[in-house]
């Protein structure tokens, strides 16, 4: 499995965030939204912040799973928790 966060800011900030808030995972900027907008993230390529999206893809690149912070059983709080027990059930963990 493999976790990947990405966000509107440039490289730099990006970079800036992962290291002052020890961010684990990889982050990519997606400045033109285009990533954010294939997977509704965003509604426009105007808009100023990503919406909070989990997107769980299998092994050929296939969306499986989709998550925002409105979808989910207790919002944002608990959104981790959410999408790691469905990963579970569908892995049969």
């Amino acid at each position: 499995m493999k976790i990947v966060g990405v966000s509107f800011d440039s490289a730099s900030k990006n970079a800036a965030f992962k290291a002052s808030d020890n961010f684990a995972f990889p982050l990519w900027s997606d400045l033109g939204r285009e990533l954010a907008l294939y997977y509704d993230a965003a509604s426009t390529k105007s808009q100023s912040a990503a919406d909070r999206v989990t997107v769980v893809l299998d092994d050929k690149g296939m969306q499986v799973l989709t998550y925002s912070s409105f979808m989910t059983n207790s919002g944002l709080t608990h959104h981790p928790n959410d999408v790691l027990a469905d990963c579970k059930a569908l892995l049969g963990l």
